[in-house]
């Protein structure tokens, strides 16, 4: 062991005098855990906030979708989803059907009344169903086509937040009011001059609840968005017609570059988009979330250094003596300097290694028990997300020390720069 760094471990960890200097290291050390736990709490708040609720929106939509200009529908070909497929990005790919109908039932939750809501009733395959009642569907059960054929409605999958503002359970009838595939809302204001022809104009369907998902994203989502089966959908509305592609990629960081290759592929009049283009607003919000990270980090940085540096300076006061008998032992200005920046190097290190440990293990706890609950109409998630990286540890651990052993220079050489007449008669 070099002297600076046995010095510098004496000094820090060794009670020397009445003044009790190791009281001093510990509230130092103490300090830089806090600053360095809070650092790596924010960041693990704020990237598992961000990976929370992507991962909803990506689950709730596909990575991708190719459509017609004005969301017209156009026939299904083989040929167009073997393009999208082939793409070496592209795990898979199928179609779909929307369709915008007003969905009434009758409630009885107060009373016996109707009630009504716009709603999409988007037509999906039974893979794509499957995939997603295994997630979220909290009461029902998936029906195969074959069951849904000998049925007199369109099965349906309501969100819960959809379920509730109607008064809507399982095995629930409904009525779906739509325009029907000639019709449009000038035409149905203009062109019909009796009832008859207002209805003849009309979409009216059955619809059958089968059962009722909750994915978190109440608004926009959970209330609006009705799951069907596409062959149902099509048979009862649109035979044959698609509202376009659905796909997901395995790289997400190639998927903008993806969607130009496919779309090139296809032709005109083919577009599509990603999902973060599609609920490009939520994106941005996540982004503001984050915006606001490098704040409170540079906010807890300067607390830290400002704890190492009132720190050294006191011990450095306490020390005075000792640096006085060190330099007239021979001991150069410049290993004094190292002494003590070998003291700030250990304080560092143990507060850093202490601040892991207590983010870690708060972590753990609250990923287990999950005490920190959010609304989650307002945030998507019920309770605070936390995502342990690993590169966050490393990162801000490497940080913390960079800035301790930078800022600690400064007192450094003021202990260096003592002469050893001045220091013994202190």
């Amino acid at each position: 062991m070099k002297p600076e760094f046995y010095i510098a471990r004496r000094f820090a960890f060794k009670q020397r005098s009445a003044s009790k200097p190791t009281f001093i290291v510990i509230i130092a050390v103490i300090g830089i855990a806090l600053g360095t736990a809070a650092l790596i709490l924010t960041l693990s708040i704020v990237q598992g906030f961000a990976v929370s609720v992507e991962n909803k929106l990506i689950s709730f939509s596909s990575h991708l979708q190719v459509r017609y200009p004005e969301e017209q529908l156009f026939q299904e070909r083989r040929s167009d989803l073997f393009k999208v497929k082939d793409h070496a990005n592209v795990s898979e790919a199928s179609p779909f059907l929307e369709k915008s109908l007003v969905l009434r039932c009758r409630s009885t939750a107060k009373g016996e009344d109707y009630r009504s809501k716009p709603v999409v009733i988007k037509g999906i395959s039974e893979q794509q169903q499957q995939v997603f009642l295994k997630k979220f569907l909290k009461s029902g059960k998936f029906v195969p086509f074959e069951e849904k054929e000998k049925s007199d409605g369109i099965s349906l999958y309501v969100g819960q937040t959809l379920a509730e503002n109607l008064g809507l359970s399982v095995g629930a009838k409904v009525m779906l009011v739509g325009l029907g595939a000639q019709s449009s809302s000038s035409k149905l204001i203009a062109g019909n001059k009796s009832i008859v022809d207002l209805l003849s104009s009309l979409d009216l369907e059955v619809g059958i609840v089968r059962g009722i998902y909750d994915t978190g994203l109440q608004e926009g989502f959970d209330d609006s968005v009705v799951l069907s089966d596409l062959k149902q959908l099509q048979q009862r509305f649109n035979p044959m017609m698609i509202s376009g592609y659905d796909a997901n990629v395995r790289q997400l960081s190639q998927l903008s570059t993806t969607v130009k290759e496919v779309i090139a592929s296809l032709g005109l009049p083919f577009f599509g988009f990603t999902v973060f283009e599609r609920y490009a607003n939520l994106f941005e919000w996540l982004k503001l979330q984050k915006n606001i990270t490098p704040l409170l980090i540079v906010t807890i940085t300067i607390v830290a250094v400002f704890n190492i540096i009132s720190t050294l300076l006191v011990l450095i006061i306490e020390k005075t003596r000792e640096i006085g008998m060190l330099s007239a032992l021979g001991l150069e200005p410049g290993k004094i300097s190292r002494v003590f920046m070998a003291q700030a190097f250990l304080i560092s290190l143990s507060g850093v290694a202490a601040g892991n440990i207590l983010a870690l293990s708060l972590s753990l706890f609250e990923l287990r028990f999950h005490l920190i609950t959010l609304p989650e109409k307002s945030y998507f998630i019920k309770y605070v997300p936390l995502l342990i990286d690993p590169l966050d540890y490393t990162l801000v651990s490497i940080a913390v020390i960079a800035l301790t052993l930078l800022f600690a220079f400064i007192p450094a050489r003021i202990a260096a720069s003592l002469k050893p007449g001045t220091a013994l008669s202190t």
